[in-house]
């Protein structure tokens, strides 16, 4: 563990001007490439997307009494869900699952005050949580694929040369970068992958010399750019998902605990630090972004530092905020191609898959065991092949997605089946 002797500047401390703002800028790239490459997959607006993910890193850190140095930006989590409602409801029946995710939160944040945290294990331990991770990044696997081959609906040999050259660069960039540009590894990749695919031909740079400076991001906010209505279908496929980002959230803050020798499920609090990641889920709602969660990137800035200064992650979100109304920005997000975002997804979804993996590893799930073997069996196959669940008629149609059911129903068998296999006594 990290000893506070080892700290340049400690949660509270305040760091000089020039500093904060070097600080601040690494902290806002290193979760740049992430945070935009959601609302790009999904069809959402990336100014909003930075917009509300510094605005919601200013309310958890409000929330959280200033005392946890944590970054919001969008959840990867989600993208099923917001991509299949976008394409039926549009953004309202997105909105309605997002702060469905952030209502959960809180749900949970006032159950832990008043009961604590046990129930959280054995609601989702690691032979439940592990195989729904895999899912959320396998079943992501085949929009990746189609990504990186297809242009205009129509296979192209560029689109899948561009891709590769973006996820070897990607890789690349991860094995052999160290500090902070090893860090950035998924923004250096697309910025490079962008950079082949214009000599590809593959990209469009009239609207970016077209786009002011200045502009707006184009939120989506209720009862200004629409009438808002409950979408019963966005909150079952979407808020089922909020008990497993809530494990993620919980594994970042005892990362978070061990890096600056605090406890911060005792001070402030766990209720406090997911009140905030649920009242920031709440907020992008509200405006037009995807649900946010908080960055392992954003740690890996501090850990190298060694400045864990909640000061620097509010100059964070603020550079955030104002990179949202650089119009040519937006722009030149928006520019980039299937190819690009294709390659780099090969990787990053990998990544969220294998991070799934490695808790069964780490906690030592035994296969040889049948109820676990029932269990991550079932929620793989369901999840990643989208055995999906529809209901009603007409307009009234409700849909499950495989991911949501999975996790419903490793959450079910978890509960109900008992420790072992009667052939097993």
């Amino acid at each position: 563990m990290e000893t506070k002797r080892d700290v340049v500047l400690d949660v509270n401390e305040r760091p000089g001007f020039l500093q904060w703002i070097g600080l601040s800028l690494q902290h806002m790239f290193s979760m740049f490439g992430s945070t935009v490459l959601v609302p790009l997959l999904v069809g959402l607006n990336p100014g909003i997307a930075l917009f509300s993910s510094g605005v919601g890193t200013l309310l958890h850190i409000l929330i959280t009494k200033r005392q946890i140095p944590a970054y919001m930006g969008s959840s990867f989590a989600f993208i099923i869900p917001m991509v299949a409602l976008m394409k039926t409801t549009g953004y309202p029946g997105v909105a309605t699952g997002v702060i469905s995710v952030g209502i959960v939160y809180l749900i949970v944040a006032a159950v832990v005050a008043f009961i604590g945290t046990n129930w959280i294990e054995k609601l989702l331990p690691p032979i439940v949580v592990g195989p729904i991770i895999m899912v959320i990044g396998l079943s992501l696997s085949s929009s990746a694929a189609q990504s990186a081959t297809l242009l205009n609906g129509k296979y192209d040999i560029r689109v899948f040369a561009v891709a590769m050259i973006t996820l070897a660069l990607t890789i690349t960039f991860n094995m052999f970068l160290k500090g902070f540009l090893g860090l950035i590894p998924i923004l250096l990749g697309i910025v490079g992958g962008y950079i082949f695919a214009i000599l590809f031909g593959l990209v469009d740079l009239a609207p970016v010399a077209h786009a002011a400076w200045f502009a707006l991001p184009d939120f989506d906010i209720p009862f200004v750019d629409y009438k808002p209505v409950m979408h019963w279908g966005a909150i079952i496929v979407m808020a089922p998902l909020a008990l497993v980002t809530i494990t993620e959230h919980l594994g970042h803050l005892m990362v978070l605990d061990d890096l600056t020798g605090r406890d911060f499920m005792r001070n402030p609090g766990l209720h406090r630090t997911l009140a905030g990641d649920g009242t920031a889920s709440i907020f992008a709602g509200l405006v037009g972004g995807p649900s946010v969660t908080s960055y392992g990137e954003n740690i890996g800035v501090m850990a190298i530092t060694k400045v864990h200064s909640v000061y620097v992650l509010i100059g964070a979100a603020v550079f955030a905020i104002l990179f949202s109304f650089v119009g040519k920005l937006s722009a030149l997000i928006q520019s980039i191609p299937g190819a690009v975002t294709g390659g780099v997804s090969f990787l990053l979804f990998g990544v969220i898959a294998a991070s799934g993996l490695r808790i069964i590893v780490e906690n030592k799930i035994d296969f040889n065991l049948k109820r676990n073997l029932m269990i991550a069996s079932s929620v793989l196959v369901i999840g990643i092949g989208n055995a999906y669940l529809q209901v009603g008629h007409g307009n009234d149609i409700i849909q499950f997605s495989g991911v949501a059911i999975a996790t419903v129903l490793g959450i079910v068998l978890n509960l109900v089946l008992p420790q072992k296999a009667a052939s097993e006594k």
